[in-house]
């Protein structure tokens, strides 16, 4: 079989390819000053000319810092990387170029965000709102991760461009300017974590103390409550002497009845003892007076 036209065809695109790598601006490396500079401009070009989301460019940027070689596959620069950096140095790169300097101010302020649920979760764990240590515990490991992925995005600080530039003694001294920014960072976190913790101590208290005096309140209004209601409802225990004095009184009644009776009897017995000793002396008179007429 005669592949000459194989042959052919594959020497014309061989030649197209090579004229199409020829025409394209050659850069040695993206982890120099003009393949920063780059990278600062591919990001401009796919955020604001192309309206990218933010997810979309950071993954087609780490691509190009990792493994990409032509650069008009995924962006308008008509670039040909000669030695990609692979997976290590270009996401070094990567963090240094790109999510340092155009995505820090979100990393921080989600760490923030997490040191403020865990400051609520706190707060409702002291207080008995919500009486489950998973809460804070989950708070803090989140809390723990945020802190973890900004220690990772300052310890990759971009350096100076006329850092790049200058003398291996520059280098250095702009490692050292960057730990130190680091750790300075990483001591004012350290302060405002103390600082809130302080007022959430001071929090902590005053909530207790509202809370013992709800209880006191709570207490005299029970017990008011309990007041009002016997007035209102009668005792049983002076529903029970009411009944004792009742049938107390009904017996001194009965008593007194029978006093007044026998009082009777006594007073119609001592009326017939005068009604008698009055006859006996009329009787007397009458029968002396009778004698006295007739011996005369």
């Amino acid at each position: 079989m005669d592949q000459s036209p194989i042959v052919a065809k594959n020497r014309i695109i061989d030649r197209h390819s090579h004229d199409r790598l020829r025409t394209m601006t050659q850069l040695e490396t993206l982890s120099g000053v003009q393949g920063r500079a780059l990278l600062r401009e591919i990001f401009r070009e796919l955020r604001y000319d192309r309206q990218i989301g933010a997810t979309a460019t950071l993954r087609i940027l780490w691509q190009i810092c990792t493994t990409e070689r032509e650069l008009n596959r995924l962006t308008k620069r008509n670039v040909l990387i000669l030695h990609p950096l692979g997976i290590w140095s270009g996401t070094s790169l990567w963090l240094q170029e790109i999510v340092n300097r155009h995505f820090y101010s979100t990393v921080n302020a989600f760490v923030y965000f997490g040191a403020a649920l865990l400051l609520v979760a706190v707060g409702l764990n002291r207080t008995h709102v919500i009486d489950s240590p998973a809460l804070v515990v989950a708070g803090i490991i989140v809390e723990a991760l945020l802190l973890t992925v900004l220690f990772t995005v300052m310890f990759f600080s971009p350096p100076e461009d006329d850092t790049l530039s200058g003398s291996g003694m520059g280098q250095g001294g702009s490692s050292s300017g960057a730990t130190d920014e680091l750790l300075r960072e990483l001591g004012e976190i350290g302060r405002d974590y103390a600082a809130m913790a302080v007022q959430l101590e001071t929090i902590s208290a005053t909530l207790s103390d509202l809370v013992e005096r709800q209880e006191q309140l709570l207490t005299t209004v029970r017990d008011g409550v309990q007041a009002a209601v016997d007035a209102v409802a009668p005792n049983p225990a002076l529903l029970q002497s009411m009944s004792a004095t009742s049938a107390a009184l009904d017996g001194f009644s009965s008593s007194i009845g029978q006093l007044g009776e026998r009082l009777k009897s006594v007073e119609q017995q001592e009326v017939e003892r005068l009604v008698r000793k009055e006859l006996e002396r009329v009787l007397s008179r009458t029968i002396l007076d009778r004698d006295d007429r007739t011996a005369s």
